[in-house]
């Protein structure tokens, strides 16, 4: 089957959303525009370290006067659920994120599995594995990292002793096996 890469320059929508109940939730990413919604299946870990490497990258352009027009989101973050229908294209095995000085924004490649090229980066290889490519101005390039750092976050409360996350089933190690 031939490789689909789903290109969105700029996106009108880039998020990364959730379904389900905290402790049990799938993680998402989701790309819109006029014509086309795209989602794709991502780890909540995966999203954490694209916020994270997302807000680094912005902020070290930032240090060595890289022009990238405003750095900040304009206008209220976007607090809006995931659009329907949510059907995964694909299971995201890496993401790479890089900068487009041409153009000056940031570039998120997450791809599924398959092939050596998943490991590389970008590739518009037609044997590649398929992806979803997003390319952003800084300012809703942060926006993103913002919400999806706010995401992560909201997960189950966590214990106050050992940091694990609290459920109906948590022992505490701190506690020598004993529930609080």
């Amino acid at each position: 089957m031939a490789r689909r890469i789903h290109v969105f320059d700029p996106p009108e929508r880039f998020v990364a959303g959730t379904v389900g109940s905290p402790g049990a939730r799938g993680f998402y990413l989701q790309a819109r525009d006029a014509a086309r919604l795209v989602t794709v299946a991502v780890e909540k870990a995966q999203v954490a370290l694209l916020a994270e490497q997302l807000t680094e990258l912005l902020d070290e352009l930032g240090r060595r006067g890289v022009a990238m027009g405003p750095a900040e989101p304009v206008g209220a973050p976007d607090t809006s659920p995931l659009e329907q229908p949510i059907e995964a294209e694909f299971r995201v095995a890496t993401i790479a994120l890089g900068w487009d000085p041409r153009g000056s924004r940031v570039v998120v490649e997450a791809q599924a599995a398959g092939g050596e090229e998943s490991a590389s980066g970008f590739s518009d290889d037609p044997d590649g594995p398929d992806a979803l490519r997003v390319l952003l101005a800084a300012g809703p390039a942060r926006a993103f990292a913002r919400r999806a750092g706010r995401l992560v976050a909201a997960g189950r409360p966590r214990c106050p002793l050992c940091g694990l996350p609290l459920d109906e089933d948590h022992v505490c190690p701190r506690q020598n096996g004993h529930r609080h």
